[in-house]
């Protein structure tokens, strides 16, 4: 049965006693853009010069990446942040992946996942990718880990302010109630596509917004 989520609104977790580990786990958005995008940019490079994928074929898997994110982005979300188990070591992991931002949600270090396990974890990825895809993996995953980037400044941002756009609202409603209401359903950050197929999303009718907790969501000025 899905439980209420308890949202504690001040503090930062502290995930490891040894000062340069916990160092490793807090991540700049500015850091963390600056750092891809000469990155992406090399791998598209790459696809068209190197490998000969046309400039029509490399937009078009890099679009392809980009939505594949979504889905992946709502797996991992779903099955991995929010993983079920008695098992104190993976209690441990999903408490450091993610269970810590749901305790505290002011905390702007953590929703960048930082440059040295980004990186571990993006070159696993690609190489997964690549097993699969081969050479169209260099027009591929420079869409998938834009995707990534979209989505972790979706997140920030609903952390931060008011959603800009109206017909933004809806995201900024589904994560704030991911967060206040159950955590499990409204996984989608980027998007809500994917908890409309697989019936995830909030029903408005039982699941009545909450100005003030969402409010409380939101980081300190």
């Amino acid at each position: 049965m899905a439980r209420r989520v308890v949202v504690f609104n001040e503090g930062q977790a502290r995930l490891f006693e040894n000062k340069y580990l916990e160092m490793l786990t807090k991540g700049n958005p500015i850091l963390i853009w600056s750092m891809y995008i000469p990155i992406l940019g090399y791998l598209v490079f790459r696809a068209h010069s190197v490998y000969g994928l046309s400039v029509l074929l490399t937009a078009g898997l890099f679009v392809c990446g980009m939505i594949y994110w979504t889905f992946f982005e709502y797996i991992a979300h779903r099955y991995l942040f929010h993983m079920v188990s008695e098992n104190i070591r993976m209690k441990k992991v999903a408490y450091i992946m993610h269970g810590n931002h749901h305790e505290y949600p002011k905390d702007k270090d953590r929703l960048f996942m930082p440059p040295v396990p980004s990186l571990i974890l993006s070159s696993a990825l690609f190489g997964l990718h690549y097993l699969i895809l081969w050479d169209y993996n260099w027009a591929f995953f420079p869409g998938f880990m834009f995707g990534y980037l979209l989505y972790a400044s979706m997140h920030y941002a609903i952390h931060a302010f008011e959603p800009p756009f109206e017909f933004m609202r809806p995201l900024w409603r589904n994560h704030q109630m991911h967060h206040y209401r159950d955590e499990h359903l409204g996984y989608g950050v980027s998007n809500t596509f994917w908890d409309k197929v697989f019936g995830t999303t909030f029903d408005l009718k039982k699941h009545k917004e909450d100005k003030e907790q969402a409010d409380a969501l939101k980081f300190d000025k």
